[in-house]
Protein backbone atom coordinates (compact mmCIF):
# COMPACT_ATOMS: atom_id res chain seq x y z
CA UNK A 1 0.00 0.00 0.00
CA UNK A 2 1.48 3.20 -1.09
CA UNK A 3 1.06 6.24 1.67
CA UNK A 4 -0.48 9.27 1.03
CA UNK A 5 1.77 12.51 1.18
CA UNK A 6 -0.08 15.13 4.34
CA UNK A 7 0.41 19.06 4.17
CA UNK A 8 -0.81 21.20 6.56
CA UNK A 9 -3.11 23.87 4.23
CA UNK A 10 -4.84 25.69 7.56
CA UNK A 11 -3.98 27.58 10.87
CA UNK A 12 -5.92 29.24 13.66
CA UNK A 13 -4.80 29.99 16.81
CA UNK A 14 -6.29 32.21 19.71
CA UNK A 15 -3.51 32.15 22.52
CA UNK A 16 -2.21 34.48 25.22
CA UNK A 17 -0.13 36.85 23.22
CA UNK A 18 -2.50 36.54 19.87
CA UNK A 19 -6.23 36.13 19.04
CA UNK A 20 -5.23 35.13 15.36
CA UNK A 21 -2.46 33.78 13.76
CA UNK A 22 -0.22 36.74 12.68
CA UNK A 23 -0.71 38.58 16.02
CA UNK A 24 0.48 35.16 18.12
CA UNK A 25 3.07 34.35 15.67
CA UNK A 26 4.99 38.37 15.32
CA UNK A 27 4.35 38.71 19.38
CA UNK A 28 6.29 35.21 19.78
CA UNK A 29 8.84 36.80 17.30
CA UNK A 30 9.09 39.59 19.76
CA UNK A 31 9.58 37.53 22.75
CA UNK A 32 5.90 38.89 24.13
CA UNK A 33 5.01 36.98 27.36
CA UNK A 34 1.23 36.18 27.79
CA UNK A 35 1.94 35.85 31.75
CA UNK A 36 0.10 38.13 34.01
CA UNK A 37 -2.50 37.98 36.95
CA UNK A 38 -5.34 36.02 36.59
CA UNK A 39 -8.53 38.19 35.71
CA UNK A 40 -10.76 34.94 35.51
CA UNK A 41 -11.34 34.70 39.04
CA UNK A 42 -10.10 36.40 42.62
CA UNK A 43 -6.58 34.38 43.00
CA UNK A 44 -5.45 36.59 46.17
CA UNK A 45 -5.54 33.27 48.28
CA UNK A 46 -3.51 31.21 45.99
CA UNK A 47 0.02 30.58 46.10
CA UNK A 48 -0.26 31.19 42.49
CA UNK A 49 -1.98 34.16 41.35
CA UNK A 50 -1.08 34.83 37.59
CA UNK A 51 -0.96 32.47 34.51
CA UNK A 52 -1.31 32.81 30.83
CA UNK A 53 -4.39 34.09 29.78
CA UNK A 54 -6.72 34.50 26.23
CA UNK A 55 -7.07 38.73 26.48
CA UNK A 56 -9.88 40.85 25.07
CA UNK A 57 -11.61 37.00 24.30
CA UNK A 58 -15.66 38.07 24.32
CA UNK A 59 -18.09 35.30 23.67
CA UNK A 60 -20.94 37.48 22.35
CA UNK A 61 -18.23 38.51 19.13
CA UNK A 62 -18.75 34.36 18.37
CA UNK A 63 -21.38 33.23 19.06
CA UNK A 64 -25.26 34.36 19.80
CA UNK A 65 -26.74 34.13 23.40
CA UNK A 66 -28.25 30.57 23.31
CA UNK A 67 -25.27 29.14 21.62
CA UNK A 68 -22.70 30.04 24.37
CA UNK A 69 -24.64 28.79 27.05
CA UNK A 70 -24.17 25.39 25.27
CA UNK A 71 -20.17 25.59 25.43
CA UNK A 72 -17.88 25.64 28.04
CA UNK A 73 -14.92 28.10 27.87
CA UNK A 74 -12.19 25.68 26.50
CA UNK A 75 -14.78 24.51 23.85
CA UNK A 76 -15.23 28.09 22.79
CA UNK A 77 -11.92 28.47 22.12
CA UNK A 78 -11.62 25.48 19.91
CA UNK A 79 -14.37 26.82 17.77
CA UNK A 80 -12.77 30.30 17.31
CA UNK A 81 -9.40 28.47 16.74
CA UNK A 82 -10.90 25.56 13.93
CA UNK A 83 -12.85 28.59 12.23
CA UNK A 84 -9.99 30.40 11.49
CA UNK A 85 -8.19 27.44 10.33
CA UNK A 86 -10.91 26.19 7.78
CA UNK A 87 -11.27 29.49 6.47
CA UNK A 88 -8.04 29.79 5.99
CA UNK A 89 -7.62 26.43 4.32
CA UNK A 90 -11.21 27.16 2.30
CA UNK A 91 -12.70 24.00 3.20
CA UNK A 92 -16.52 25.61 2.80
CA UNK A 93 -15.89 25.40 -0.66
CA UNK A 94 -19.15 23.26 -2.34
CA UNK A 95 -17.67 20.67 -4.36
CA UNK A 96 -15.87 19.16 -1.35
CA UNK A 97 -16.39 15.83 -0.02
CA UNK A 98 -17.46 16.35 3.42
CA UNK A 99 -17.97 12.59 4.55
CA UNK A 100 -14.02 12.43 4.22
CA UNK A 101 -13.10 15.39 6.43
CA UNK A 102 -13.07 14.35 9.91
CA UNK A 103 -12.00 16.64 13.11
CA UNK A 104 -9.42 16.06 16.19
CA UNK A 105 -9.07 18.34 18.76
CA UNK A 106 -7.34 17.51 21.78
CA UNK A 107 -7.77 18.32 24.98
CA UNK A 108 -6.08 17.89 28.86
CA UNK A 109 -8.79 18.30 30.90
CA UNK A 110 -11.81 19.93 28.90
CA UNK A 111 -14.38 21.03 30.34
CA UNK A 112 -13.03 21.79 34.05
CA UNK A 113 -14.51 25.17 34.78
CA UNK A 114 -18.32 23.68 33.85
CA UNK A 115 -17.44 20.65 36.40
CA UNK A 116 -16.50 23.22 38.82
CA UNK A 117 -19.69 25.10 38.46
CA UNK A 118 -22.14 22.23 38.55
CA UNK A 119 -20.36 20.49 41.25
CA UNK A 120 -20.52 23.68 43.05
CA UNK A 121 -24.30 24.13 42.83
CA UNK A 122 -24.71 20.39 44.46
CA UNK A 123 -23.00 20.70 47.35
CA UNK A 124 -24.75 24.22 47.96
CA UNK A 125 -28.07 23.06 47.29
CA UNK A 126 -27.84 18.99 48.35
CA UNK A 127 -31.25 19.53 50.65
CA UNK A 128 -33.24 19.98 47.29
CA UNK A 129 -32.03 16.58 45.61
CA UNK A 130 -30.03 16.10 42.55
CA UNK A 131 -30.36 19.33 39.90
CA UNK A 132 -28.12 19.67 37.02
CA UNK A 133 -28.08 21.70 34.17
CA UNK A 134 -29.02 19.79 31.10
CA UNK A 135 -25.88 20.41 29.44
CA UNK A 136 -23.73 19.79 32.04
CA UNK A 137 -22.67 16.66 30.43
CA UNK A 138 -22.61 17.18 27.10
CA UNK A 139 -20.47 20.70 27.84
CA UNK A 140 -17.71 18.93 30.16
CA UNK A 141 -16.36 15.90 28.20
CA UNK A 142 -13.41 16.24 26.43
CA UNK A 143 -13.94 15.07 22.92
CA UNK A 144 -17.03 17.53 22.77
CA UNK A 145 -14.50 20.67 21.14
CA UNK A 146 -14.74 18.21 18.19
CA UNK A 147 -18.15 17.20 17.76
CA UNK A 148 -19.19 21.04 17.71
CA UNK A 149 -16.62 22.02 14.82
CA UNK A 150 -17.93 18.50 13.10
CA UNK A 151 -21.40 19.85 13.78
CA UNK A 152 -20.54 23.61 12.35
CA UNK A 153 -19.42 22.58 8.98
CA UNK A 154 -21.11 19.13 8.63
CA UNK A 155 -17.79 16.93 8.58
CA UNK A 156 -18.37 13.78 9.06
CA UNK A 157 -15.26 12.08 9.06
CA UNK A 158 -13.71 10.43 11.61
CA UNK A 159 -14.28 12.54 14.78
CA UNK A 160 -12.96 12.03 18.24
CA UNK A 161 -10.88 13.85 21.25
CA UNK A 162 -7.25 13.21 22.43
CA UNK A 163 -6.52 13.38 26.12
CA UNK A 164 -2.70 12.74 27.13
CA UNK A 165 -1.85 15.43 29.31
CA UNK A 166 0.54 17.76 27.68
CA UNK A 167 1.08 15.83 24.65
CA UNK A 168 -2.61 15.85 23.63
CA UNK A 169 -1.87 18.39 20.62
CA UNK A 170 1.01 16.28 19.41
CA UNK A 171 -0.93 13.19 19.49
CA UNK A 172 -4.06 14.37 17.70
CA UNK A 173 -1.94 15.85 15.19
CA UNK A 174 -0.56 12.82 14.38
CA UNK A 175 -3.51 10.42 14.10
CA UNK A 176 -4.60 12.91 12.15
CA UNK A 177 -1.64 12.59 10.12
CA UNK A 178 -1.72 8.77 10.12
CA UNK A 179 -5.63 8.57 9.02
CA UNK A 180 -4.84 11.15 6.08
CA UNK A 181 -1.26 8.83 4.88
CA UNK A 182 -3.30 5.56 5.29
CA UNK A 183 -6.34 7.44 3.19
CA UNK A 184 -8.73 7.06 5.57
CA UNK A 185 -9.90 10.52 5.28
CA UNK A 186 -8.60 13.71 2.69
CA UNK A 187 -8.41 16.23 5.38
CA UNK A 188 -8.73 16.42 9.36
CA UNK A 189 -9.10 19.53 11.84
CA UNK A 190 -6.65 18.93 14.23
CA UNK A 191 -5.12 20.37 17.51
CA UNK A 192 -5.84 21.38 20.73
CA UNK A 193 -7.74 23.58 23.02
CA UNK A 194 -8.19 23.85 26.66
CA UNK A 195 -9.41 26.36 29.88
CA UNK A 196 -8.67 25.55 33.09
CA UNK A 197 -7.48 28.99 34.49
CA UNK A 198 -10.02 28.43 37.68
CA UNK A 199 -10.06 27.89 41.06
CA UNK A 200 -9.70 23.68 40.85
CA UNK A 201 -7.28 24.15 37.85
CA UNK A 202 -4.89 26.27 40.12
CA UNK A 203 -5.46 24.90 43.05
CA UNK A 204 -5.20 21.20 41.92
CA UNK A 205 -1.99 22.38 40.80
CA UNK A 206 -0.85 24.62 43.29
CA UNK A 207 -1.77 21.34 45.87
CA UNK A 208 0.92 19.12 43.53
CA UNK A 209 3.57 22.21 44.04
CA UNK A 210 3.66 22.06 39.98
CA UNK A 211 3.09 25.61 39.31
CA UNK A 212 5.68 28.40 39.59
CA UNK A 213 4.84 31.13 42.55
CA UNK A 214 7.11 33.61 40.99
CA UNK A 215 4.05 36.13 41.42
CA UNK A 216 6.13 39.22 41.62
CA UNK A 217 7.71 38.60 38.10
CA UNK A 218 5.24 36.45 35.68
CA UNK A 219 6.75 37.44 32.87
CA UNK A 220 9.92 35.68 33.37
CA UNK A 221 8.02 32.68 35.44
CA UNK A 222 8.51 29.94 32.50
CA UNK A 223 11.94 28.99 32.39
CA UNK A 224 11.49 24.87 32.03
CA UNK A 225 15.33 24.25 31.47
CA UNK A 226 17.17 26.79 34.04
CA UNK A 227 18.20 25.47 37.45
CA UNK A 228 15.94 27.97 39.13
CA UNK A 229 12.54 27.02 37.82
CA UNK A 230 10.19 26.51 40.46
CA UNK A 231 7.32 24.93 38.60
CA UNK A 232 5.44 25.39 35.15
CA UNK A 233 2.98 28.38 34.08
CA UNK A 234 -0.80 27.68 33.27
CA UNK A 235 -2.12 28.80 29.81
CA UNK A 236 -5.28 28.72 27.60
CA UNK A 237 -6.06 28.61 24.27
CA UNK A 238 -6.58 26.75 21.24
CA UNK A 239 -4.51 26.37 17.80
CA UNK A 240 -5.99 24.61 15.27
CA UNK A 241 -4.40 23.11 11.80
CA UNK A 242 -6.11 21.76 8.60
CA UNK A 243 -3.81 18.65 7.79
CA UNK A 244 -4.92 17.48 3.86
CA UNK A 245 -3.93 14.49 1.49
CA UNK A 246 -0.98 16.23 -0.78
CA UNK A 247 -3.38 15.22 -3.94
CA UNK A 248 -6.09 16.68 -2.82
CA UNK A 249 -4.81 19.78 -1.96
CA UNK A 250 -3.19 20.50 -5.05
CA UNK A 251 -6.18 19.55 -6.78
CA UNK A 252 -8.54 22.54 -5.16
CA UNK A 253 -5.30 24.54 -5.31
CA UNK A 254 -5.15 24.88 -1.66
CA UNK A 255 -2.27 26.77 -0.01
CA UNK A 256 0.77 24.76 1.30
CA UNK A 257 2.38 25.86 4.17
CA UNK A 258 4.19 22.76 4.81
CA UNK A 259 4.50 18.75 4.66
CA UNK A 260 3.87 16.61 7.32
CA UNK A 261 6.70 14.17 7.16
CA UNK A 262 6.08 11.68 10.56
CA UNK A 263 5.80 12.12 14.19
CA UNK A 264 6.37 9.78 17.37
CA UNK A 265 4.73 8.89 20.24
CA UNK A 266 6.58 7.13 23.50
CA UNK A 267 6.55 7.40 27.49
CA UNK A 268 9.39 7.03 29.73
CA UNK A 269 7.57 4.56 32.34
CA UNK A 270 8.71 7.09 35.23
Amino acid sequence: MELKRVVVTGLGALTPIGNDVDTTWKNALEGVSGAGPITHFDASKFKTQFACEVKGFNAADHFDRKKARTLDLYAQYALVAAEQAVNDAKLTDEDINKDRIGVIIAAGIGGLHTFEEEAGYYAMHEDMGPKYNPFFIPKMIADIASGHVSMQYGFHGPNYGVVSACASSTNALIDAFNLIRLGKADAIVTGGAEAAIFPAGVGGFNSMHALSTRNDSPETASRPFSKSRDGFVMGEGSAVLVLEELEHAKARGAKIYAEVIGGGMSADAY
